[in-house]
């Protein structure tokens, strides 16, 4: 029976890049793997199509051969792969058994690392300011004290797995692939528990809600991860804890923008105070401070106060000298016109209007200038 065409087989065209020809091998190859379809020889047939049609196409010097003579350009290149020469293959096998064995090639006594876990944690710009210490409730897997977390009942032992004699491992032989994969019957640790702790049952780790006090440095940025190493979830079979990670969730002011370490809010003038001057409370994050505002201010005019913003993000400095270190508060003046007026107001507004002339509009006089050269 003639041979397929090595692209047909792994349904790809003949331009496919090595990534996607290697993704779709993977695709395919855990598909049809023969330990996902036991005792299906079809299968079987498929998986050794396709590691020969993917031991061809993922050489160059193969695969070019290939393309120009078909089928007799590799007559006899394309049975067993030759592991020591063929890299990218190789690493492909590893990432497919350890997905189809759940873990890959572990080994006795190894035990799996515990899950890392992310908690959101809410704060406002004082904590930025200042910095935090909050107190957080983690659920969680820790070990088991009951077992120290072997899983086994206080007072008795484990015992040799009979199925891979102690080894964690078993030998898996499929035509020319032999590999090994961690043994199902004790999870690759080489032994059986045999009575089962009641407290954990046999699991080495039982849930529990941990606190755990967290250091929130001030200047911290929205969206920063704080990393708490070995406070994760505990281990199985003695591996080593997982990580948390606390994601910081800075909220949005009221009042106050932040950019970088210097805070903007707009503070609206009466246009009395702004034309005659005076003096304005300007809120920050300590308290108001009063500060006074010259003659004549225009929207939009600036206002800082120097020392009054945030403190950058140095985690490695003393807090106190982080917070001398800190940004400006900037207010921005918007002159707000009256509304409503009464009768007596218009009039005297209407007074107003009438004795004054461009000299003390400036800007307005300027513009009008500026409008009439343009339309001349």
């Amino acid at each position: 029976m003639s041979k397929r065409d090595y692209y047909e087989v792994l349904g790809v065209d003949r331009g496919v890049s090595d990534g996607d020809l290697k993704k779709a091998y993977r695709q395919l190859a855990m598909e049809h793997h023969p330990d996902r379809n036991p005792d299906n020889p079809e299968a079987e047939e498929k998986f050794k199509e396709l590691s020969e049609a993917y031991a061809v196409l993922s050489d160059p010097e193969k695969r070019s051969a290939y393309d120009r003579f078909g089928h007799q350009g590799v007559a006899g290149a394309g049975g067993a792969p030759d592991f020591g020469d063929l890299g990218g293959f190789a690493d492909i096998f590893g990432d497919l058994f350890g997905d189809i064995f759940g873990g890959g090639r572990g080994q006795r006594g190894r035990g799996q690392r515990g899950a890392d876990l992310r908690y959101n944690l809410d704060i406002d710009l004082n904590d930025v300011l200042n910095g935090t210490k909050p107190s957080l409730d983690i659920p969680k897997m820790k070990s088991c004290e009951t077992c120290d977390g072997s899983g086994a009942r206080p007072g008795t032992r484990k015992r040799t797995c009979d199925r891979c004699q102690g080894r964690g491992q078993l030998v898996f032989q499929q035509g020319f692939f032999r590999v090994n994969r961690p043994c199902d019957a004790c999870q690759g640790q080489g032994e059986v528990i045999e009575e089962h702790c009641r407290d954990c049952r046999g699991a080495g780790r039982v849930e529990t809600l941990q606190t755990i006090q967290v250091t929130v440095p001030p200047g911290v940025e929205d969206g920063s991860r704080l990393r708490l190493s070995g406070e994760g979830e505990a281990g199985v079979a003695g591996g080593p804890p997982g990580d948390l990670y606390v994601v910081i969730s800075v909220h949005r002011h009221p009042l106050f923008e932040r950019d970088g370490t210097d805070l903007h809010c707009e503070i609206p003038v009466p246009f009395v105070t702004a034309a005659l001057g005076g003096e304005i409370e300007v809120p920050t994050l300590e308290g108001k401070v009063k500060t006074s505002i010259p003659e004549g201010t225009q929207s939009g005019k600036m206002l800082r106060l120097r020392g009054k913003g945030l403190p950058p993000l140095e985690p490695r400095l003393p807090v106190e000298q982080v917070k001398k270190m800190r940004g400006n508060f900037y207010a921005r003046i918007f002159v707000e016109v009256p509304t409503k007026l009464n009768a007596r107001q218009r009039e005297l507004l209407e007074q107003f209007a009438a004795e004054t002339g461009t000299e003390v509009s400036p800007a307005t006089s300027g513009f009008l200038d500026r409008l009439k050269d343009f339309f001349d």
